[in-house]
């Protein structure tokens, strides 16, 4: 084996409950992720051509050109291969229909000659690719989503951390998983979609809305309520009799009777 170490980025892809799909859908939705791969480094300015691709069953890990900047693989690659899979599947039968989880590591790897990759990272790659934050994730969102996305630890802080064009670090969530004997946190995104909830935070009821300024509408006549104002945070109604309501926005009201003279 060759000794010397490489600096490189991996990428896996796996796809989600491709068993029991029959040979010749799962032939079809290989070959199909394998072609939209193919344009989303393309798109991304990474040569394909240039890439270690490894044949996983029922995905890709493909590991990159020695140099690749790293940011790349999250944007614009990963947002190009989402819309190229909900485009595929808004046409494709439910048997040929493909979501993917996607898994980014990097560090230093042996290539052979041959073109095989071995090293630690690989097996990082393997576990963020099976970590269960991904795939409840992606079960549980939108047959619209396509894909989940798990950085790990130190692709995130290389890449997603300093916000550089097209990449929000608001977008992922930091999560922990623990497969076999590997324990980790990592960053996990659902692409094209807000980023998912926190388990902590996910029941909690929301923020009453602040009452939002509107122009004051005309003096109704009769016994019936009528236009609303708005004046600072207070809503105030106009009723008949010529009395005005006062509404705070926690829901305390204040009546004043205006009398004629």
């Amino acid at each position: 084996m060759n000794d010397e170490l490489e600096y490189r980025a991996v990428l896996a892809v796996d796809i989600e409950r491709s068993a029991g799909r029959g040979d010749r859908a799962l032939l079809e939705i290989r070959a199909r992720l394998t072609e939209m791969l193919k344009e989303a480094f393309e798109a991304s300015g990474v040569d394909w051509s240039a890439c270690l691709r490894h044949d996983l069953g029922d995905g890709l890990r493909v590991t990159a050109p020695a140099g690749t900047r790293k940011a790349a693989l999250v944007h614009p690659l990963v947002p190009e291969l989402a819309l190229r899979l909900r485009t595929y599947n808004r046409g494709a039968a439910p048997l040929t229909r493909i979501r993917v989880r996607i898994a980014l590591h990097a560090g230093d790897v042996h290539v052979s000659p041959d073109g095989t990759v071995a090293g630690s990272p690989l097996e990082v790659l393997a576990r963020l690719l099976d970590a269960p934050p991904a795939r409840a994730a992606l079960a549980g969102a939108p047959q619209t989503v396509p894909a989940s996305l798990l950085l790990s630890g130190h692709f995130y802080d290389e890449t997603v951390r300093h916000g550089h064009l097209g990449l929000f670090p608001e977008d992922f969530r930091k999560v922990g998983f623990t497969v076999k004997e590997h324990t980790a946190d990592a960053w996990l995104q659902l692409p094209g979609r807000e980023p998912p909830p926190d388990p902590d935070t996910a029941g909690a009821a929301p923020e009453p809305a602040d009452v939002q300024e509107e122009p004051a509408g005309p003096e109704a006549a009769g016994s019936k309520m009528a236009g609303s104002e708005a004046a600072g945070s207070k809503m105030v109604n106009k009723a008949s009799g010529h009395g005005v309501v006062y509404a705070t926005q926690h829901g305390t009201q204040h009546i004043r009777i205006e009398r004629k003279h």
